[in-house]
């Protein structure tokens, strides 16, 4: 129950810290994890940047889907969201290695779990609260 209350994208900015601390960060986000070849003859590259943001998009669902959640853990899981959205933003304006579009389009995802998560546990509640009233 303790691990439904942490929000997933705090392991995204954790590792983003420390991908940003072992050296260049834009050498890094460019590096290339896979490459192969299409039929059409083009080269498709896969670079960390790529994955650190479909690792955001699905994480990103994993939120929404335990949004759906009521109960006490699912309002501290809000407060802790809001709280790494926040650290998204203060890294984003201060940390120079954080300037990057990766880490912007991450705190993005981050401030749509918020909003995402406040929305659908609302709609719940009053779904339960119209059931339970009638």
């Amino acid at each position: 129950m303790f691990f439904r209350a942490i929000p997933l994208f705090v392991v995204l900015l954790v590792a983003y810290n420390i991908t940003m601390l072992t050296g260049d960060i834009n050498a890094k986000l460019a590096a290339e994890v896979y490459s192969v070849g299409l039929v059409s003859g083009a080269q498709w590259s896969f670079t960390v940047s790529d994955l650190y943001i479909i690792l955001g998009v699905i994480v990103l669902y994993i939120e929404v889907f335990k949004s759906t959640r009521t109960g006490v853990s699912s309002v501290i899981d809000h407060s802790l969201s809001m709280v790494v959205f926040v650290l998204f933003l203060i890294e984003f304006l201060v940390v120079k290695d954080c300037g990057t579009s990766t880490f912007f389009i991450l705190g993005l995802m981050s401030l749509i779990d918020v909003i995402a998560g406040f929305t659908v546990s609302i709609v719940a509640a009053r779904r339960d609260f119209a059931l339970g009233g009638e």
